[in-house]
């Protein structure tokens, strides 16, 4: 792992890091916020997946994520969302919601793709190993949030890996991809032309088929504009409402997609994972 910055915040250390992926094939760059911590001490991880044209900098510079971790003890891990570099192939047509910065948080298995786009192995498996490895005050306890396409990342991860996960929740989440045109385009091109093999990478379809967690929480901005062609949360609102899921949906009036909203209300999540971390 080599170390490309490392900064002061709040007490703790914020740094930027890079590593050779044996799951992607390419280089991969991640954020890791360290609160202020006494020697010895384990403390949980919370992991942040970003949206669409992201990268681990968006989070890293706007999500005002550092006060309330130091408050709270939490180690804060954002990871890039696609692979990148020479080589790994992109959207024909240099569209933004597919390809580079949009992996979408699938192990691909459609050609070209399926050689670098393996994000949901890398995301549970290869990066965490990595920060275990590399940061002696990590200890067992996960947790997971994302905004937008990072959203839908940490809802159907969550899902899937509920005991790993003890809290999961989302900030204008992609709740059922297979519904809606962004997923309509990504889910074919890495996964192939089978729905069921789009419906373990679907939040909503996920809950239909029996994957439980205690208690979701996401945040919505009634001013989004992707809300009601890309986002629906209400379909996340009746599957949990069917599964008995307890969902904390709130809609924000007048906040938008942006980081102006994230940041808004990343303290409150924050504390609601805290909460369930222990």
């Amino acid at each position: 792992m080599e170390t490309v910055s490392t900064n002061t915040a709040h007490g703790g250390v914020q740094g930027v890091y890079r590593h050779a992926s044996k799951e992607t094939g390419t280089e991969m760059t991640f954020s890791v916020f360290v609160p202020p911590h006494a020697d010895g001490a384990k403390l949980p991880v919370v992991w942040y997946l970003s949206g669409l044209t992201c990268t681990h900098a968006n989070v890293t510079e706007k999500g005002e994520y550092r006060r309330i971790c130091a408050e709270l003890g939490l180690i804060f891990v954002a990871p890039d969302t696609s692979p990148r570099g020479e080589g790994v192939p992109d959207d024909a047509e240099g569209a933004y919601d597919f390809g580079l910065g949009a992996g979408f948080y699938v192990d691909a298995t459609q050609a070209p793709f399926a050689k670098n786009y393996r994000m949901w192995s890398y995301v549970t498996e290869e990066l965490p190993a990595l920060v275990a490895a590399e940061f002696p005050a990590v200890m067992a306890r996960q947790s997971i949030l994302g905004h937008s396409m990072g959203g839908h990342g940490a809802l159907t991860i969550g899902l899937t890996h509920p005991d790993r996960y003890k809290a999961v929740s989302a900030f204008a989440p992609i709740v059922a991809p297979g519904q809606v045109p962004w997923g309509h385009k990504a889910l074919p091109l890495y996964l192939g032309d089978d729905r069921a093999a789009w419906r373990k990478h679907d939040a909503v379809a996920l809950i239909e088929d029996g994957a439980r967690v205690k208690d979701l929480l996401v945040d919505q901005g009634e001013a989004d504009n992707f809300l009601a062609e890309q986002l629906k949360p209400e379909l996340l609102e009746k599957a949990c409402a069917d599964a008995g899921i307890a969902l904390t949906l709130r809609r924000q009036p007048g906040y938008d997609h942006s980081y102006y909203f994230i940041s808004s209300f990343m303290e409150d999540h924050l504390r609601w994972h805290a909460e369930r971390l222990g």
